[in-house]
C-alpha cells in the first residue's frame, strides 16, 4: 500500500458532507486543495436544501459519488475512490443520532481494502474517557466506542479528533441550554463557574480535520483540538461577553444537585444533554487530563489562524 506523504494532496470522501461540521470539512479539504469526494446519498429525496448544497460542492470541484447504508456495495465503491474516509455523521440526540451507522462504514472500508485513513464521526468529548457517563447520554460514547472497536479490529489506520465543545452550540449562548444566542439579562452559572473548558469555532475543527488527514504524526493516534486562547472557565467566557457588551449580566450560580434535580422529567434528548453539559462544566472532563504537544491540533498545526471566543462573539453584538 503507498503511503501518503504529509503535504501530498490527497483523495478524500466526506460521509455526512451536507452537516453542520460535514459542510464545512468538504470545504476545508477543498481549500487544504485535497480532492474531494462527497457522498451523495438516494436517500436525501427532495430536500432542496440538501442537493442545492451539494451542488455548490460540485462548482467548487467536488466529486458526487453515489452510495446508501442500505446499499454495501455502492459503499464499497465509494470508499475505493478515495485514499482517505472522514465521517461527520451527527451524534446528538436532539438531532438526527447516526453514529451507529458507521458500522456499516466500517464493513465497506473492509472490504475495499484500500483506505489509508478513516476518521470516524468524533470531534467532541473523547468517549475513550466516558466509560462513567451518565445514561442515557452514555449511548453516544458506547456507540463510538464500539465505531473506534471496529475500526481497530479490522486493522484499519485512523484518527481520532476529540476535546472541544462547538462554539455554535456552548459559545454563541454562553452555555445556555435551549437558545443558540446570548441571554440579554441574566445568566445561569454551573457551579462556580471556574471549571476550564475548551471552545471551538466549526470552521477551526474542519480546517483542522483537512491537516489531520494524511498527516503521518496523526497516524493511529487521538488528537486533541484546544486552541490555548479558547480554553476558558465558564464564567470567563461570560466576562469576555460582558465586555464586549458594557452590561453585566445577572448571574444565577446553579449547584450540581439543582441542576441534575429533575433530569428523570425530561425528554430522553434534553435528558443527555443535561448529562453532557454536567460532565463538561461540573466534571471538567475536557480539561482534567494533559496533552502532549504532538497531541494536540493547535500546536500540530500552528498555520490555522483559529477564531478566538472574543472574536465568535462579537456578531452577536
Amino acid at each position: 500500500m503507498r503511503e501518503t506523504n504529509f503535504g501530498e494532496k490527497t483523495r478524500v470522501l466526506v460521509v455526512g458532507g451536507t452537516g453542520s461540521l460535514g459542510r464545512r470539512i468538504v470545504s476545508a479539504c477543498l481549500a487544504e486543495g485535497h480532492e474531494t469526494y462527497v457522498l451523495q446519498r438516494p436517500e436525501i429525496g427532495v430536500d432542496l436544501e440538501k442537493v442545492q448544497l451539494l451542488l455548490s460542492f460540485k462548482r467548487l470541484g467536488a466529486h458526487l459519488v453515489e452510495g446508501s447504508f442500505s446499499d454495501h456495495q455502492s459503499l464499497v465503491s465509494a470508499v475505493k475512490q478515495v485514499d482517505v474516509v472522514v465521517s461527520a455523521m451527527s451524534g446528538v440526540h436532539f438531532r438526527t443520532h447516526n453514529i451507529p451507522v458507521q458500522l456499516k462504514l466500517v464493513e465497506a472500508i473492509k472490504e475495499a481494502g484500500s483506505v489509508k485513513r478513516f476518521l470516524p464521526s468524533e470531534f467532541g468529548m473523547d468517549p475513550s474517557r466516558m466509560g462513567h457517563a451518565m445514561p442515557p447520554g452514555s449511548e453516544t460514547f458506547e456507540q463510538k466506542m464500539e465505531v473506534r472497536n471496529a475500526i481497530e479490529a479490522a486493522g484499519i489506520p485512523h484518527t481520532y479528533l476529540v476535546g472541544a465543545c462547538f462554539a455554535a452550540y456552548f459559545g454563541g449562548n454562553l452555555s445556555q441550554m435551549g437558545t443558540l444566542v446570548p441571554p440579554k439579562k441574566r445568566v445561569d452559572i454551573y457551579g462556580d463557574g471556574n471549571v476550564k473548558v475548551i471552545f471551538v469555532d466549526e470552521d477551526d475543527m474542519a480546517k483542522y480535520t483537512a491537516k489531520t488527514l494524511n498527516d503521518p504524526r496523526t497516524m493511529n493516534k487521538t488528537v486533541y483540538v484546544r486552541p490555548a486562547d479558547n480554553i476558558l472557565t465558564h464564567l470567563e467566557l461570560v466576562q469576555i461577553w460582558e465586555k464586549l457588551t458594557g452590561k453585566v449580566l445577572e448571574k444565577t450560580y446553579v449547584s450540581a444537585h439543582d441542576f441534575l434535580a429533575d433530569i428523570e422529567d425530561k425528554e430522553i434528548a434534553h435528558q443527555a444533554g443535561l448529562g453532557h453539559f454536567y460532565h463538561i462544566y461540573y466534571e471538567g472532563c475536557l480539561t482534567d487530563h494533559e496533552v502532549g504537544d504532538d497531541e494536540e491540533a493547535s500546536k500540530l498545526y500552528p498555520d490555522v489562524k483559529y477564531t478566538r471566543m472574543d472574536e465568535y462573539l462579537k456578531i452577536f453584538v
